[in-house]
């Protein structure tokens, strides 16, 4: 398969079209207009600092669907002794900061470029980003951001400081996107932490079916807030 070039055209080839591994497209820019775009057409930037732009598309995609959410028994009772205060679109630039910094051991640096910050900090000055924040008192201790369109929920990055803090903010959203009827959480790319949760693979036309119908609904744009049997004040 051919990687397509990008121009300053808003435009994305067919995601059909992407690589093996998912890699559809180079260049082009990280505005809201053209993020916007590739989301709806799961289609998403991932490159490293002082590289080209890279477009990606894989297949198959892992997806969780909010109603087949999984919280195993240690988890489950770890979110009842409510040991962190999970909050939500509270300090966006703090978590995806906390994404980008904390060692990872499959990886030997962020993804996370100083214009893929700026890029999502602007979407959530518009609404669109979100992130969920776990406290220990004053200090953030794991969050997770990513994007709505519709009822699709788009994840990005998660990070933890303290045991359980992303994976009970994590559960926490996915918990209060099921009462918002959201349609789907796209995980992007298989991990053993996400199909515990109950994610799944999907056939790329699938994903793109479900998508389709997701993004074309009602948008619920941001500052987002958890209902409040949702919050808790560790």
């Amino acid at each position: 398969m051919p990687v397509y070039q990008l121009t300053e055209e808003l435009v994305f080839p067919d995601p059909s079209q992407a690589e093996d591994e998912g890699l559809l497209a180079v260049g082009g820019d990280l505005s809201p207009e053209r993020l916007v775009l590739a989301y709806q057409h799961g289609i998403f930037p991932w490159y490293s600092e002082g590289r080209p732009i890279l477009w990606w598309c894989p297949r198959p995609r892992l997806l969780l669907l909010p109603e087949e959410l999984r919280i195993g028994r240690s988890l489950r009772k770890a979110m009842r002794r409510a040991p962190y205060r999970i909050s939500v679109d509270t300090a966006f630039s703090q978590v995806i900061d906390g994404c980008a910094k904390t060692p990872r051991p499959d990886q030997g640096g962020t993804w996370i470029t100083s214009d893929m910050r700026a890029a999502y900090i602007e979407l959530h000055r518009l609404g669109i980003a979100h992130s969920v924040e776990a406290w220990r008192g004053t200090q953030l201790v794991g969050g997770l951001y990513g994007l709505a369109l519709g009822t699709a929920f788009f994840g990005e990055s998660m990070f933890a400081h303290a045991t359980d803090a992303s994976k009970i903010a994590f559960a926490t959203l996915v918990l209060q996107l099921q009462r918002w009827s959201f349609r789907l959480i796209d995980c992007q790319v298989v991990t053993d932490h996400l199909l515990r949760f109950g994610a799944r693979e999907f056939a790329l036309s699938d994903f793109l079916g479900r998508l389709e119908v997701a993004t074309d609904e009602h948008h619920r744009r941001g500052p987002w807030r958890f209902d409040p049997d949702l919050v808790t004040s560790g």
